[in-house]
């Protein structure tokens, strides 16, 4: 009894978190040497643009008040900074780029009289931030001078030259029980592997000889520059407090080198396994000639299964076609694929309905959780590039809806204005608009869903070619923005650019709305011509509409499931 207990409440934390993923690629493991993050924001009901941070400059004294991102809550204010920088999402003007997953970790450890919550410091560190590094040094200085508010959390941290997974868990509200406020640790993604987090720790064992341990004022110096001729190695850095905070609550009694920081603050159960860990085994695998081995350990049922590495070097180099795959993923081909049973219902929809886990009778029962999934907010594959000038050499591939029901717009993170489209102009998460892309992309989405294998097929034709005319511009948009002779009209140029595809972006799928509604109204199809033109008779009105019926294999399954009850008699088809 107690032990279902405690799963029930581990299943309840994953499912009230934000449900997120993120993707690393190092430089030397993508295909153009770009360094990658990507990034879903999972959260049900939530409505969120675009976000947009305009550089600026501030007098000594002056305060920026904390408002909790999730809730909206005030927590408090902090000192700001004499000058931030322009943001645009997750990514700012100088290439860093910030992702994050929930993890939660042990409750105790959250910090009710933190100022900082996880998505303030996500967009408070990109606005000081200049590289990865001193990202990770802004984020782990403010937590300890003003607490950090949140649950147990992973970042993504990385720049133009290099990616760091950092891990942040607060101590608590009590101060006698530690003077330090945060135990963290962050470890730098080699450049030639992949890596990702989607709401599990994943940091185990870092002090055993694997990893050079620095201190943060030495990150800053030449003897591990990253652009330096030696190779950098395998890079940690650690609060003080990391192994100590374990040993003083009980959690840890060993070496300090078998410590594990997932085993002492979030140890993976079944639902961080399963639920979490799971997406991850995917990401790999479709990098790896055979992750078989590690099958075992993402179902989540086999205690002692072997666990997964950190990060893999990879078989192929990866591109961003690879990269807006793999966000689209619901585990097709794989064990745990969703196309196999009829939970999709009668239009095979590689989505189940919420919550994760449910009771039949007296039985609990639990759906997968693939990458892509229903609830996301906006996704984003963020791009950057060292040989680049800055203002060109980051873009932000932005999708406002579940990265399989949207295309990836190109928004450059130098950019002075956002379209109108992503801003929250005239729209929030209770007021539709036909201007946002939130609403619209949600709209579209929510009639294709439950009748995926036939509405679907539309509008992956209108996304692929929208990502396909985005991919061909790309090289002659940056030749002209890099022919320019100033960084100010490269900007003007990019900001012009990014703002007129997210107009052709909506205007698209508007028209795709209106498109599939006529097309497949009352689960008929109207025909159409080659060119999606609706065909009529000679008399003027629309042509017949085709009544498909069932897919084959659920009309095969529904006899299956009936027997005889519902076949035709052999008299009447004579």
């Amino acid at each position: 009894m107690k032990r279902k207990l405690i799963l029930a409440i581990a299943l309840m934390a994953v499912m009230g978190a934000s449900a997120c993923t993120n993707f690393i690629v190092g430089k030397k493991a993508s295909a153009d040497g770009s360094v990658f993050v990507t990034y879903n924001a999972d959260s049900y009901g939530a409505f969120m643009p675009l976000y947009h941070y305009p550089a600026a400059k501030h007098q000594p004294g002056d305060m920026r008040k904390v408002y909790e991102w999730d809730t909206n809550k005030y927590l408090g204010e902090i000192a700001e900074a004499a000058e931030t920088y322009n943001v645009i999402g997750n990514s700012n003007e100088w290439q860093v780029t910030i992702g994050e997953t929930t993890f939660g970790g042990r409750h105790e450890m959250a910090d009710s009289t933190g100022v900082i919550d996880y998505g303030s410091l996500i967009y408070i560190a990109l606005q000081r931030s200049k590289t990865a590094r001193e990202a990770l040094q802004i984020m782990t200085s403010l937590v300890e001078q003003y607490g950090y508010y949140s649950e147990g959390e992973t970042f993504s941290v990385a720049d133009k030259d290099e990616a760091w997974m950092l891990e942040m868990m607060g101590c608590g509200p009590d101060r006698t029980k530690s003077k330090e406020r945060t135990v963290w640790v962050a470890v730098r993604i080699p450049d030639n592997a992949v890596a990702a987090h989607a709401n599990q720790s994943r940091i185990t064992k870092f002090l055993d000889g694997r990893y050079v341990q620095v201190k943060m004022k030495d990150l800053f110096g030449k003897k591990y520059a990253v652009n330096g001729k030696k190779p950098v190695p395998n890079l940690m850095l650690c609060s003080s407090n990391v192994v100590s905070y374990a040993r003083a609550m009980g959690w840890f009694d060993g070496k300090d080198a078998d410590f594990s920081y997932n085993a002492a603050y979030a140890a993976p159960d079944f639902s961080g396994r399963r639920f979490c860990e799971a997406r991850v085994w995917s990401f790999f695998n479709r990098f790896a000639d055979d992750f078989s081995e590690y099958v075992p350990y993402a179902a989540g049922k086999e205690k002692n299964a072997k666990e997964m590495p950190l990060w893999i070097i990879p078989n192929k180099k990866v591109t961003i076609q690879d990269l807006r795959d793999a966000m689209r993923d619901h585990y097709e081909g794989t064990p745990f694929a969703l196309d196999t049973n009829i939970g999709g219902g009668i239009y095979q929809m590689p989505y189940r309905p919420t919550p994760l886990t449910f009771k039949v009778g007296e039985q609990d029962v639990f759906n997968e959780r693939p990458i892509s999934t229903q609830q996301t907010a906006w996704s984003f594959i963020s791009q950057m590039r060292s040989w680049m000038p800055r203002e060109v050499g980051a873009c932000f591939w932005f999708g406002n809806d579940d990265g399989n029901m949207v295309a990836y717009t190109p928004m450059y993170s130098c950019i002075t204005r956002r379209p109108k489209c992503f801003t929250e102009e005239g729209a929030d998460d209770v007021t539709f608009s036909m201007d946002n892309a939130f609403w619209v992309c949600n709209w579209v989405s929510n009639m294709v869903y439950p009748r995926y294998s036939q509405l679907f097929p539309t509008l992956q034709a209108v996304r692929d070619s929208l990502d396909a005319s985005y991919a061909q511009l790309q090289p002659e948009i940056e030749a002209k923005a890099l022919a320019l002779p100033t960084a100010e009209e490269r900007v003007k140029f990019l900001t012009n650019y990014s703002c007129k595809k997210g107009d052709e972006m909506i205007a698209r799928w508007q028209k795709l709305a209106f498109f599939l509604i006529v097309k497949f109204n009352d689960m008929a199809i109207k025909p159409t011509d080659a060119n999606g033109t609706f065909l009529r008779t000679p008399y003027g009105h629309g042509a017949r509409a085709e009544r498909p019926g069932y897919p084959e294999q659920y009309a095969r399954d529904l006899l299956k499931q009936t027997g005889d009850k519902y076949l035709v008699p052999a008299e009447e088809k004579k």
